[in-house]
Order: C-alpha cells, then sequence, then structure tokens
C-alpha cells in the first residue's frame, strides 16, 4: 500500500496588527494562540482552563434540564425505581457510573444498564426495556444513546419515563420522551454544542444537586468528585477540547494527579500511567482505550465496575482484566484491518468510499479497522459485520464527508442509523446491503468529486530546530489539554541533516530517525507507521513534527513526533 503524501498548510505568521495586539507575550505562544482564533483579551482565560465569556457550569439554559429533574425528584421522593441505560464506550461508560453514583447519593432506588454490543446492539432496544419495566423501574435515563430511538421511546412511555440525555446528531425527529436532553436539538439555547455524553450527564447531574440535598454523603459526592469520570469519558471519546470541554478536561485532570476511585488507581497503574502524570494523551492512548475493550470484545459491565469499584483489591483483578482484552483488541484490530485492507485492494481501491463487509469481522473491531481504511487512504471508510440477517457497519470518514448525513440520505435502506460528521454506525437487513453500498459510494463521488483528496497536515509555525529545547516544550505545553479541535502544535524545522535511519517495532513497522540541526547536535525522532519508507528518506530534509520528552532508563531527552517529512529541496 503507497504512503500518503500530505498536502502542508502552515499558518501565516502574524502580521504587524496581531505583533501589537499580542504585545508581551512570547512570539510562538502567541502564534499558537491566534492559530487557534483565541483573541488576546481571551488568551489567559484559556491557558488557565477557565471559560470564554459564559458560566461553564450553569446546566439551567440546556433545555430539557427542568422536566428531568422534576421528574427525577418525584421519583426519589415516592421511591419509584430508576435505571441509567448507557453506551457500551468509555463515555457512555463514564456517564452511567456519573448519573448512578449522583442518583443513589440523592436517594434514589437506581441501577445501572449497558447493552451487550454483539447481542444488542448501539441505543435503546424494547426487549431490554421490557425487562427493566418488568423488574419494576418505571424511569429510565439514557447516557450517551437515544436521541434518534424514536420508535423505542413511543412503544414504552405508555409504561416507561424516558429521560434521553445524549450529544449525538439528532434525526428529522426527536424521540416523544418526558425529557430530550441534547444541546445539539433544535431550539436548544446552550452556548456550547460539543459535549460529550458524560458531559451532558453531568449538567444533568449539576442540575440535580441544585434541587435535591444528597441524603447519605459520607462519600464526599458533589460537583467536583465526578469531574474525573467527564475527564475520562470527554478525552476518550474524541470531543472537542476547547469551550466548556477545556475547562471540565482541565479541573477533571487536576482531579485525576491523585485518583480518589480504587478503579481509576488500578487502571493506571495496569495501564503504565504514574501518579501526577494524567493527561490527555494518556487517557486518549493508554486509559480509553483499556475502557472500550470491555464493551469492543465482552461486557463494558467490566469497565463499569471497574469505575465504580471501592475495593483496591477488586479494582486491580478488574484492571488487569481490561488490560488483558486491551491486548486482544490490538491484535484483532490488526487482523481485521488486514482483511479489510486485502478487500480494497481486490475490489476498487480508488472508489471516493470504501466499503467492505465480512461475516468474520466482529461488531467490536469493526470500526477501529474502518478508521484505519480511512487514514491509510484518506477516504471515508465502512467496515460492515455480516450477520444471519440484519448486518451492523461501522464507519468514519474525513472532514470533506458528512458521514451520518450520507446515511441519513440512505435512511430508507437503514434499521437504524446514527453518529457524528466523522463517525457513524447502522444496522441494515442483509437483502438492503450492496444498494447501500452502491448508494453511499454514489453519495461520496458526488460530493468528493474535484477534491484534493490527500490529507492536510496543518503547521503551526516554522522554528528553526536549533532554537528548539526545554523552554519551548513548556511553552508548547500551555496549550494542555490537547486533543480534538486543539491539537498538538505542529512546527517545521527546513534544512536539517538525517544522520541515520532505522526500521523499528514489528515487522520494521515504524522509523526511528537521527536528526542533526544547525549546531550539529543529535535528536531522536520517531515516524510511526511509516517503517517501508526506510530506503527512501533524503539526507537533508524539512521535518514537521510534534515535540514531546521521553525518559529512558532515568534520562528525559527532547524527541520529535515526526508528523511528515520531506526533501528540503522540495
Amino acid at each position: 500500500m503507497a504512503v500518503l503524501s500530505k498536502r502542508w498548510a502552515l499558518k501565516p505568521p502574524l502580521d504587524a496588527q496581531q505583533h501589537a495586539a499580542w504585545a508581551g507575550a512570547p512570539l510562538l505562544l502567541a502564534q499558537l494562540l491566534a492559530n487557534r482564533k483565541i483573541a488576546p483579551e481571551s488568551a489567559q482565560h484559556f491557558l488557565e482552563g477557565r471559560g470564554l465569556g459564559y458560566d461553564p457550569l450553569g446546566p439551567e439554559p440546556l433545555l430539557g434540564v427542568q422536566p428531568a429533574v422534576e421528574r427525577l425528584v418525584r421519583a426519589v421522593q415516592v421511591g419509584e425505581r430508576i435505571a441509567v441505560f448507557g453506551d457500551f464506550d468509555a463515555d457512555g461508560v463514564a456517564a452511567t457510573v456519573l448519573l448512578v453514583q449522583t442518583l443513589h447519593g440523592l436517594g434514589a432506588e437506581v441501577e445501572p444498564y449497558i447493552p451487550h454490543r454483539v447481542d444488542e446492539g448501539y441505543g435503546l432496544n424494547i426487549d431490554a426495556l421490557r425487562a427493566l419495566y418488568k423488574k419494576g423501574v418505571r424511569v429510565v435515563v439514557t447516557v450517551d444513546c437515544g436521541i434518534r430511538s424514536v420508535h423505542e421511546v413511543a412503544k414504552a412511555e405508555p409504561y416507561l419515563s424516558l429521560i434521553i440525555t445524549d450529544h449525538h446528531e439528532p434525526g428529522h425527529q426527536l424521540p416523544p420522551a418526558t425529557a430530550v436532553i441534547n444541546p445539539k436539538q433544535p431550539g436548544c439555547p446552550y452556548p456550547f454544542k460539543g459535549l460529550a455524553g458524560v458531559g451532558v450527564a453531568f449538567k444533568l447531574a449539576q442540575a440535580l444537586f441544585r434541587a435535591i440535598q444528597p441524603r447519605d454523603n459520607h462519600l464526599g459526592l458533589s460537583e467536583e468528585s465526578l469531574l474525573d469520570l467527564v475527564a475520562l469519558g470527554t478525552v476518550a471519546d474524541l470531543a472537542p477540547l476547547l469551550g466548556e470541554n477545556r475547562v471540565l478536561v482541565c479541573r477533571g485532570l487536576e482531579a485525576l494527579k491523585a485518583p480518589a476511585r480504587p478503579g481509576i488507581e488500578a487502571l493506571m497503574a495496569n495501564a503504565g500511567v504514574r501518579r501526577g502524570q494524567v493527561d490527555a494523551a494518556a487517557i486518549g492512548f493508554r486509559l480509553g482505550p483499556r475502557l472500550n475493550a470491555a464493551g469492543r470484545l465482552e461486557s463494558a459491565m467490566a469497565a463499569y465496575d471497574l469505575l465504580a469499584a471501592r475495593d483496591p483489591e477488586h479494582a486491580k483483578a478488574l484492571a488487569a482484566q481490561l488490560g488483558d482484552l486491551n491486548r486482544r483488541r490490538q491484535e484483532l484490530t490488526e487482523e481485521t484491518f488486514d482483511a479489510a485492507e486485502a478487500l480494497v485492494q481486490a475490489g476498487d481501491p480508488g472508489a471516493p468510499l470504501l466499503f467492505v463487509a465480512g461475516s468474520a469481522f466482529q461488531p467490536g473491531i469493526v470500526g477501529l479497522a474502518a478508521s484505519r481504511l480511512a487514514d491509510a487512504h484518506y477516504r471515508p471508510a465502512v467496515v460492515v459485520e455480516v450477520g444471519e440477517g440484519e448486518s451492523r457497519g461501522s464507519c468514519r470518514s474525513i472532514p470533506e464527508f458528512h458521514i451520518t448525513e450520507a446515511l441519513d440520505r440512505c435512511g430508507d435502506l437503514l434499521t437504524r442509523h446514527g453518529g457524528h460528521a466523522a463517525a457513524a454506525g447502522f444496522t441494515v437487513a442483509n437483502q438492503k446491503l450492496e444498494e447501500l453500498r452502491w448508494r453511499l459510494v454514489e453519495i461520496a463521488g458526488e460530493r468528493l468529486a474535484g477534491l484534493d483528496l490527500r490529507p492536510e497536515l496543518q503547521i503551526d509555525a516554522e522554528v528553526p530546530l536549533e532554537e528548539v529545547d526545554w523552554a519551548t516544550l513548556t511553552l508548547l505545553q500551555q496549550l494542555e489539554p490537547c486533543g480534538m479541535d486543539n491539537p498538538q502544535p505542529v512546527l517545521v524545522s527546513r534544512g536539517v541533516t538525517v544522520a541515520d535511519v532505522r526500521a523499528i517495532g514489528g515487522e520494521g513497522k515504524h522509523l526511528r530517525l537521527t536528526l542533526r540541526d544547525g549546531r550539529r547536535i543529535s535528536w531522536d525522532a520517531l515516524f510511526w507507521r511509516q517503517g517501508e519508507r526506510a530506503g527512501e528518506i533524503p539526507g537533508c530534509i524539512d521535518v514537521a513534527y510534534t515535540l514531546e520528552a521521553h525518559e529512558w532508563n532515568g534520562t528525559r531527552r527532547l524527541q520529535l513526533n515526526v508528523q511528515d517529512l520531506r526533501s528540503a529541496e522540495h
């Protein structure tokens, strides 16, 4: 498979007017903040993780909160049984723990319910709601799901009060629930639309705290005590780390420096994350995947039990279980991607949308394989697990193509679907699978025609490598937590000498480079998943990279995490 070339998009340097506005600020920091549309007067708030122009903690403007609180207060007062119905990913699990613990602390009789990915699929289902009703549940609160469950809510609402909290894109019709809380729903005045599922659940918890005092608060339940869960779910779900999410995640990361939950402490230990060193990258690459692995391969209740655990020894056993599942998930992802890539190559690898299906694909892995396909080919990708009568697909897309809108145009073929611009899922009857493939490829062809379909690398600033030092890293770290919509700053250094290139890792998949700057000081650099380019690297390059600290055997060194490189004569 050929390595995709990237389009370099170097942000323009500050002009004279911007220089004047940012007077007194370090030039590189000013450039980075300006690139992220942060005004000089808002910079201090942004850097300190505070809100920009509105109270980031008030739930009152969120449409649907008031009727939801009223119904839940009534349930607590009369002793009605409540179920919190969550999704099986890290966001949904964190949101489920958050709301169950909140309601329990407020005196409610409450239980969690997370569907099994293979047996039940995503979101509300009639059988689960019927079973909850037979157990005595009379109020169901969804977290991170339900916004498109119009049919299921209509069937259950005569018997159950349903409160939908979700952050996914609403469909053309909202579910006829007792209350719907989603900042993206039409008419919602809430100023920040980017909350994760756990963020929306947190807003409901805030409103409940303001309506009812905790009955038994020996566990110290409060808004602040929930922010560790908010940070975990928000970062793991790739929600934008700007606006209110930045505020919530900053505060949650502070709490995670000394975790109060035995389950989180055990999870960190299993993942090799030391106390005091939890950042957004640690959540995104170490903690989140372990939480997700439970729902991908078995039952997400293992992840729920871990986050809710109070006994440290039980938490250690659960964390070890999730660590084992995560290793298996990594193996299956590689196997599934290889199989999916073979199907792509056997079909039409130049198609505007890649669509592969197979009965051997596991439903918990297809989304990861689709993501790898989309990254490898820079095309929207759909990977489908073919079942006996129905198939379940997972989609990943590129910025030029809104995949959920494309699925909406195919809604007449689908049993259910939903998601975001970049990621979505669906269920389809097998006899409609081929028409769905044809129609999605046609829609993508229309939308992407004439576009330069190469990944664009946004570069923040040009800096001579000899001027990069520990002070540079300290400055860059002021933008943390970095993630979706607030990426790690990418720098470019030109005319860098390549002293050595080696393929490393299993099957030589990655590159380790030794670079020399103008002072002839050596730098370590890693170029992930580019091992096949080992013989193509020229002796003098322009290199685009993020900067990080690497520690080995007690020694810390600056290291370049290469995003792309090209000949210096380019």
